[in-house]
């Protein structure tokens, strides 16, 4: 894992244009959706090309905003499906008990045994609080419920997280088919 340098994180996405000036609509992935702009230029993610992003207000969940240099309509479209990002190292520090999303992708899942359990490939929110999506070692993936019950040990220098899952809920991703149905037909 490291300090992160070097890191980049994903700040925001480029959904379409808005207006006829040039401006866009951004669907952003920080906690207040108009500090997507707030730690300075952001840039795309080759790091080619740089944007200084001015949001205006929300609007039907997205960002609206101008990018210095996008004057029309045709510009800003052509934008469309562009993620905006930022070094990691210009985010400010979390507290104690308090992650970044991009912080846990990566980390190597293991039992409060110290067995394997996989890896963590996404932080998702469908509603009911954070979910981590791991990848088994066996095969599949399994969404575990990102508490401090169930995930008791972060340790990020050391790359991993401890998972003590509650009963049935690995056996319950493991009766899981690939399409997630119960693997029964006519289910």
């Amino acid at each position: 894992m490291g300090d992160g340098a070097g890191r980049r994180v994903c700040l925001g996405r480029i959904a379409g244009a808005w207006g006829l000036q040039g401006g866009v609509r951004v669907h952003s992935y920080t906690a207040e959706p108009l500090d997507v702009a707030a730690y300075g230029p952001l840039s795309d993610e080759a790091g080619a090309r740089s944007f200084t992003l001015r949001p205006q207000r929300l609007s039907k969940g997205a960002v609206l905003a101008l990018i210095d240099g996008v004057t029309d309509r045709d510009a800003a479209e052509a934008l469309k499906g562009v993620e905006l990002y930022i070094p990691r190292a210009l985010l400010p520090e979390t507290e104690t008990d308090e992650f970044y999303h991009d912080d846990l992708v990566g980390l190597a899942a293991v039992l409060a045994d110290g067995s394997a359990l996989g890896e963590v490939i996404a932080v998702q929110d469908f509603g009911a609080g954070d979910m981590l999506e791991v990848k088994r070692t066996t095969g599949g993936t399994v969404f575990v419920p990102f508490t401090r019950a169930i995930v008791p040990e972060i340790d990020l220098a050391a790359g991993r997280l401890t998972v003590d899952p509650p009963p049935g809920l690995l056996e319950a991703a493991d009766k899981d088919g690939p399409d997630g149905t119960d693997g029964e037909t006519g289910a």
